[in-house]
């Protein structure tokens, strides 16, 4: 039996359009003569990280499929630590948008949506998929509501470092694994972390969001007389980021070189002052948070971005999305060796001892020297993107999960 036979005899119930006016298949060799896929499955996702603009084309990429009808959940607004995330409206083609209220919004572990329950009886999705960790009450009031009507869940992670909470969200987290049809984490570490955690279903690692390559991408030119630029463009200012670090490293950099600081938080005014003290602060920009649009503008004007993250006892870098971007834009990266940073960046940049403030220094100063070396791996940095990080290949990465799920037909290395 082929794969579009076991779905359309897993969900009899298939339905032809993308339009939302449904009609029941009659005659399949029409079909198949436009080709045009014999089912479609039904997804709801819920994401509160589909707010921002850019991570908006993974969805349009999913919607693209013939076989997927796609509704996303978002809340109006996130607030977040470092400012509140407003819905940015950039790429909704394709899908189903849904703008729902959030309860406890800002609380990570208790925020939930009160009218998803209506909404997955109305929809009656295939697969509930669910943007979020499964420690918190959203995940599990989510997981439990699929159930309820007959549809498989999944859920996301990019839980990199073991994490025990008290009851109930201790209680809820084990309901959800024992319940939960499929997990897609974030990192290779995050594997590790939920079978020790007690998950035995399937999963897989697929990053949440790659990049378009025709948004971001290389300047047509760039001004070598304007000096040796430097960025570092996270949306929080926080001492796990390693700003500081990255403050004492450019100070002690000769020649004409200038340093860029986007986002926003609790030790922006301290960097400031730090900056002050190193008497650099005329070479310094802070240049609050930078929206997802014009990232890649912001990108753009730079030599070398750099992410010097540090670990902490209870955190470490899980991903490192900025990277990726910045790779994409054919700027060199530098980035610690906390959590997954080198495996995202491989050999395309320059890797350093987390805290090694003189090791950073040095890698600077290579680059800014070597005019060969910050070429050569800037075009390996935007091949490395194309390869591995495209939303495209995200997006493909996931509807491939979606198959697996209605279909149970998993990859031996999934369980």
């Amino acid at each position: 039996m082929g794969e579009n036979s076991k779905l359309v005899a897993t969900y009899p119930d298939v339905w032809l359009s993308k339009q939302g006016k449904y009609s029941k298949i009659r005659s399949r060799v029409n079909i198949h003569k436009r080709n045009i896929s014999p089912y479609i499955m039904r997804i709801l996702m819920v994401s509160k990280a589909c707010l921002v603009g850019a991570y908006q084309t993974k969805l349009e990429a999913i919607a693209q499929h013939d076989d997927i009808d796609l509704t996303v959940i978002v809340p109006p607004s996130w607030q977040d630590p470092a400012g509140t995330i407003h819905l940015e409206r950039n790429h909704v083609n394709g899908y189903t948008l849904l703008v729902d209220p959030i309860n406890f919004n800002g609380q990570f572990h208790l925020h939930y949506y009160p009218k998803l329950k209506q909404r997955v009886r109305s929809i009656k999705p295939h697969i509930l998929h669910m943007d979020e960790e499964p420690y918190n009450l959203a995940t599990w009031l989510a997981v439990r509501q699929a159930k309820a009507v007959e549809a498989k869940s999944l859920f996301f992670s990019w839980q990199n470092i073991i994490q025990r909470y008290p009851f109930p969200f201790s209680l809820m987290e084990k309901e959800v694994l024992d319940n939960v049809n499929y997990a897609i984490m974030g990192n290779e570490a995050s594997v590790e972390v939920w079978r020790k955690k007690g998950y035995r279903g399937p999963l897989t690692v697929i990053p949440q969001f790659g990049v378009q390559p025709d948004e971001f991408g290389p300047p047509e030119s760039r001004d070598r007389g304007r000096g040796f630029v430097i960025g570092s463009a996270g949306r929080r200012l926080v001492p796990e980021k390693g700003v500081d670090l990255l403050l004492q490293a450019v100070a002690k950099l000769p020649g004409i070189w200038r340093l860029h600081i986007a986002g926003d938080g609790p030790e922006r005014s301290s960097l400031e002052q730090l900056a002050c003290e190193l008497g650099i602060d005329e070479r310094v920009h802070f240049d609050g948070v930078i929206p997802s649009d014009q990232m890649p503008a912001y990108l753009g004007q730079l030599d070398v971005l750099v992410l010097s993250s540090r670990t902490l006892p209870n955190w470490k870098e899980q991903f490192g999305r900025i990277l990726v971007e910045a790779m994409a834009c054919e700027v060199v990266v530098v980035g610690s060796d906390s959590g997954e940073i080198p495996n995202v960046i491989s050999e395309a940049g320059l890797i350093f001892p987390e805290d090694d403030v003189d090791a950073l220094c040095k890698c600077l100063q290579s680059l800014q020297r070597d005019d060969e070396l910050r070429l050569k791996l800037s075009k390996m940095g935007r091949q490395r993107v194309l390869d591995n990080y495209t939303q495209q290949s995200v997006a493909e990465k996931t509807v491939a999960v979606y198959r697996q799920m209605i279909t149970n037909q998993y990859n031996k290395n999934d369980e």
